[in-house]
């Protein structure tokens, strides 16, 4: 395995979680509650593997970025996606752990006060995460400079 090797792999990562949080979603609101713990701790643990790839990314690749290939109207889109999506990132990194602490406690009216905040953002930061790898290495990759 090598450092290109980790934007794929962390993208898979991002949708499976995706799909994860959407199954534990349909659980809750089917009263299903131990699918929804099930698949709620499985993303959990997913997106702890997709951070500790991304980490390990940048520190292989010693603080070289890939640059993005698009320009005009998608360079603008991608480029506030890409902003909205390591803010939210950043506040799901403390917002996920928060949220799974009061279930863990048994306080389930406060667990699902702040799902009801968790949930949207890091649904988000999963589906922007993969569309950030296809417009950066598949669909706008940035030409090599001949």
């Amino acid at each position: 395995m090598t450092a290109q090797d980790i934007p794929p792999l962390n993208a898979v990562l991002n949708g499976l979680a995706t799909l994860l949080i959407s199954a534990g979603f349909v659980f809750i609101k089917t009263g299903r509650k131990h699918a929804h713990r099930r698949a709620m701790l499985t993303a959990g643990v997913v997106s702890a593997v997709f951070l500790v790839g991304y980490v390990t990314h940048k520190i292989l690749m010693r603080g070289m970025h890939t640059k993005f290939g698009g320009e005009g109207a998608i360079a603008t889109f991608y480029y506030a996606m890409l902003f909205s999506h390591i803010v939210l990132a950043i506040a799901i990194a403390w917002l996920v752990p928060r949220t799974f602490l009061f279930a863990i406690r048994g306080d389930f009216e406060r667990h699902k006060r702040w799902a009801r905040w968790t949930f949207p953002i890091w649904y988000y930061v999963s589906v922007t995460g993969v569309l950030v790898y296809f417009f950066l290495y598949q669909w706008w990759p940035a030409r090599a400079a001949h």
